[in-house]
């Protein structure tokens, strides 16, 4: 699995990259300020099981650390790194890493490729969709006080779910709404290159509108970058049909809270299913937690295999190391 090469080179004139002897295996950093890393442990273990993996407050001499794997690290801590090799997300997004003003900029920037994340969100949203467009809230209330009541059923085919970001992920959720009956409709800043079949597609700006005022549900899927960061405001709210139910399921900052909240009171949003926030985890203070239709769940709406992720990290050391290609680096400037 490891092919080590010695490094013969500093990179540009800071001679960030020292030599490293071969044979030594790599030392891979497992950084967050938000969520305990080491659930990645096994993973790595099992794919090279003399792998220098450092997490939590104990990462040893930093000068060791050649790869770091990370889900919002501590600002300015990548910098500190000064043999980094390889800045490796956890996720696909990379805006907790972009955000970081002091990230190293002559460092490659990776972010996780796993078609079961795709998957994993399709069935999300599709939960999501269901959950709201049948009620389900209300029947699990009626089961607590014993109350048989039905509500009126209706066609999958009479929703209409718009779908703001056509990556895989918006893809895959796409393809998985259409085969069980659902009317969606999918925006991106681009025309498709490959269409699905049944999805109506809006592209740009000047097709935003159109796209919003027939949605019954919207599923935020864009990556977060300075255009789409705030996308779910007020603006956009009164441009949604009205009583429209919303689903984050891209970044908390796509988000404007305090104006989903008027728009709930007001009643031109109707519901929302948020599953990312600008602070993780969502503080007990926020009026969120108390508002009867908002539904909350803590970041969980799909991961990265850690055994893919674990892959990925040691294949594209080994490939920087050797001077090969190496897939999945991020353009920045695109912020994706």
């Amino acid at each position: 699995m490891r092919e080590i090469a010695a490094r013969e080179t500093a990179r540009g004139a800071s001679g960030r990259h020292e030599p490293v002897a071969l044979g030594k295996p790599p030392c891979v950093a497992l950084l967050s300020s938000s969520i305990d890393m080491s659930y990645l442990v096994p993973a790595f273990r099992r794919l090279d099981p003399e792998i220098d993996l450092r997490w939590g407050a104990n990462l040893g001499s930093l000068t060791d650390i050649e790869a770091a794997v990370c889900w919002r690290p501590a600002r300015g801590l990548l910098r500190q790194l000064p043999n980094l090799q390889l800045i490796q997300s956890s996720g696909a997004g990379v805006d907790h890493l972009l955000d970081d003003p002091d990230l190293p900029d002559d460092v490659p920037l990776c972010r996780a490729i796993d078609p079961s994340m795709a998957a994993g969100m399709a069935a999300y949203v599709c939960w999501a969709v269901i959950h709201h467009q049948r009620n389900m809230k209300d029947y699990l209330g009626n089961a607590i006080v014993h109350a048989w009541f039905e509500r009126p059923v209706t066609l999958p085919s009479s929703h209409v779910v718009g779908i703001a970001g056509m990556g895989e992920l918006g893809r895959a959720s796409a393809r998985a709404l259409t085969t069980i009956g659902y009317n969606v409709r999918g925006w991106s800043r681009t025309p498709p290159s490959e269409p699905i079949e049944g999805v109506d597609y809006f592209s740009g700006e000047s097709e935003l509108r159109s796209f919003l005022r027939v949605c019954d549900t919207l599923v935020c899927l864009l990556p977060l970058t300075n255009e789409t960061r705030g996308f779910l405001g007020g603006k956009l709210f009164s441009a949604l049909k009205h009583g429209a139910h919303i689903v984050n399921v891209g970044r908390g900052e796509h988000l404007v809270e305090s104006e989903l909240l008027d728009a709930l009171a007001n009643g031109s949003i109707g519901a929302a299913t948020l599953d990312t926030f600008r602070h993780e985890p969502l503080p007990a203070s926020s009026a969120l937690w108390s508002n009867s239709r908002v539904c909350i769940t803590p970041h969980i709406a799909s991961r990265c295999d850690p055994l893919v992720l674990a892959r990925q990290t040691i294949d594209r050391l080994n490939s920087i190391r050797t001077g090969a290609p190496t897939n999945g680096l991020v353009d920045r400037n695109a912020g994706y």
